[in-house]
């Protein structure tokens, strides 16, 4: 019979217990990828003990081919560029800074929508636990890994309930731990590990942060 995760409640509680190393450290930070990434990132964070944030990334798209990656932008201020993309089109600044300019409002609105009035997390020098709700091909995860390396983050590591295997193997020399409930071989996407995969919607996320903040300061008090 084939092991399914009941939720992504469920999903983040099993791969807690898989991090229980990083528990009651004062530099470990735990970042969600949104929005399915946020419930499995909460679970762990309260196992945990640790702060919880979000970490947003955008796609750039090519003009006119937006499913083609040139880059992407991520929370902190983060470019990663596609050099093979944008050489290969000779695309120019101008449109990759147009693009990312629109990008760069979107990710405002949903840092705003998220947080609120909360800062951004501090990375640099912490040890960083990043969240999604499961990866198949990782370009999002990748980014995310770049953008955080680019930031200073000591010590990276990715955890997730459930993983494509060749994606696990060709991203853990990027990172300094890769954690997985499960790697299946025929890994076909994300959804069909979780017996409800329905959409996490922003409210959700904004709850969820709020009451991270709400028991940070609790149990810090």
């Amino acid at each position: 019979m084939v092991m399914r995760f009941r939720n992504r409640t469920d999903a983040g509680q099993q791969l807690a217990k898989r991090l229980m190393a990083y528990a009651n450290r004062s530099d470990v930070l735990v970042l969600a990828l949104p929005r399915g990434g946020v419930p499995v990132a909460f679970e762990v964070a309260q196992a945990l003990n640790a702060a919880l944030d979000v970490f947003i990334v955008r796609k750039l798209g090519v003009p006119g081919h937006e499913e083609l990656a040139m880059g992407a932008i991520a929370s902190g201020g983060m470019r990663v560029l596609n050099g093979e993309v944008v050489e290969g089109l000779q695309m120019p600044d101008d449109v990759i800074e147009a693009v990312a300019a629109q990008e760069l409002l979107e990710l405002e609105r949903r840092e705003r929508t998220y947080r609120a009035n909360r800062p951004i997390q501090d990375v640099q020098g912490r040890t960083v636990i990043l969240v999604d709700d499961g990866i198949a091909t990782g370009s999002t995860m990748r980014t995310a890994i770049e953008a955080l390396r680019q930031l200073e983050a000591a010590h990276v590591v990715v955890a997730t309930p459930t993983a494509a295997l060749s994606t696990v193997r060709g991203m853990r020399p990027d990172v300094d731990e890769f954690i997985a409930v499960m790697t299946p071989a025929d890994f076909v996407g994300v959804g069909q590990w979780y017996e409800d995969f329905s959409q996490t919607s922003d409210e959700e996320v904004h709850e969820l942060l709020e009451r991270a903040s709400r028991l940070s300061t609790v149990s810090s008090t």
